[in-house]
């Protein structure tokens, strides 16, 4: 089987490319730049000729009408699109109401479960960041949302009148003592990174205090900034969500 995967995010639209269970093409652009240039800019990096399209989309039912009419002219294939489950694919949704869990956490758990077949903390660090938690029978015992690093920066730009918008810092910036800033630039961004990487030590403390051998797994586009702050082992898995849409493939076709 020959399919093309898609992450559809609120930052970037990110896509894979599988044949026979190995991807052999990944790329990514912003929706920034999908704004200003339409959908088209996608068409120049994915294939013609495959057998399924499958999507996780949290870009909004809007972008998802024009992504399907996209597809479909581009690949002559109606793309499916993931939907967040009660359970399936040996993962156990904690939610009473399983479609109200964003569709991307539902599947990097699936591809976490896949690879991992473990308790495992999964952290996705991208505008937003989600952390979700499963035990060793693949039972969602729950999760967190919290500003990302950038958005918390422009929160403080937004709501305050002496408090400037800051760049994001490089991984390792702030590391030693130089988590402690001495302008007020640097200063917000050590405190939104030191805050995002204290929420994720602080819950993979807590689900190790039950599940001792658990995995941290992260992924999304601050996932390199996060993983250098932290004090804790993880594992970074950059295409996480698009394992996951995989996992969902092959267990159709089987």
């Amino acid at each position: 089987m020959k399919a093309i995967l898609i992450d559809a995010g609120n930052t970037r639209f990110k896509w894979g490319v599988v044949e026979d269970g190995d991807f052999t093409d990944t790329g990514h652009v912003s929706q920034a730049s999908i704004r200003e240039h339409g959908l088209g800019v996608l068409t120049a990096h994915l294939p013609r000729h495959v057998d399924a399209v499958m999507a996780s989309n949290v870009a909004g039912a809007t972008f998802q009408t024009r992504l399907t009419g996209l597809i479909g002219a581009h690949c002559d294939v109606e793309p499916r699109f993931a939907k967040s489950e009660s359970q399936g694919f040996g993962v156990i949704n904690a939610y009473k109401a399983p479609r109200n869990m964003g569709v991307d956490r539902w599947v990097a758990m699936v591809g976490a479960r896949a690879e991992f077949g473990k308790a495992c903390l999964v952290v996705d660090a991208g505008t937003a960041v989600t952390i979700d938690a499963l035990d060793d029978d693949g039972r969602h015992v729950g999760g967190q949302i919290l500003p990302g690093v950038e958005l918390m920066a422009k929160a403080l730009a937004s709501e305050t009148s002496d408090i400037p918008m800051t760049d994001p810092s490089e991984p390792g910036e702030f590391e030693g003592l130089k988590l402690f800033a001495a302008d007020t630039a640097h200063a917000v961004a050590s405190g939104s990174e030191s805050a995002v990487t204290g929420a994720v030590e602080r819950a993979y403390r807590v689900l190790r205090s039950s599940a001792k051998d658990a995995e941290l797994i992260l992924t999304g586009g601050d996932a390199s900034r996060i993983l250098g702050a932290l004090d804790e082992p993880a594992e970074h898995r950059p295409n996480l969500v698009l394992s996951g849409l995989w996992r969902m493939l092959e267990n159709e076709a089987s």
